[in-house]
């Protein structure tokens, strides 16, 4: 009988910050604001971890460089939308499996509220 490996391992990229332009008010997309992003890469690392080779992997500067390009050029008003454009993308990327994409509006312009807004979505292949 032949056993499926069906495990899943997580590569997790943190502290990802760029400065963009998504928001509802209409300054926020002119004046623009920083984000941060946190990724976990959900994929099969076995093979990763015998071979030592890339290809057996995710390559995670891809999956960075996919969040900085939209955080940065993508104009939209809302952050949940911004956050499902970058998980789509990043669900591309070969032998990936999952992402979870935590998007973080570090200074949301809401009047005396200090703290930070954030988007966690998760999205798997089909």
């Amino acid at each position: 009988m032949k056993v499926t490996n069906t495990q899943m391992d997580f590569i997790e990229v943190t502290g990802i910050r760029c400065y963009g332009y998504t928001g509802y008010l209409p300054e926020e997309q002119v004046l623009g604001q920083w984000f941060e992003v946190d990724l976990t890469l959900g994929v099969d690392l076995s093979d990763a971890g015998t071979s030592d080779n890339l290809d057996d992997t995710s390559d995670y500067r891809e999956a960075i460089s996919i969040v900085k390009n939209h955080i940065q050029t993508t104009k939209v008003a809302l952050i949940e939308r911004l956050t499902e454009i970058i998980a789509q993308e990043i669900l591309t990327l070969p032998n990936l499996n999952q992402v979870r994409v935590r998007l973080t509006k570090v200074a949301p312009p809401i009047p005396d509220f200090a703290g930070k807004i954030t988007i966690d979505i998760t999205r798997s292949k089909s």
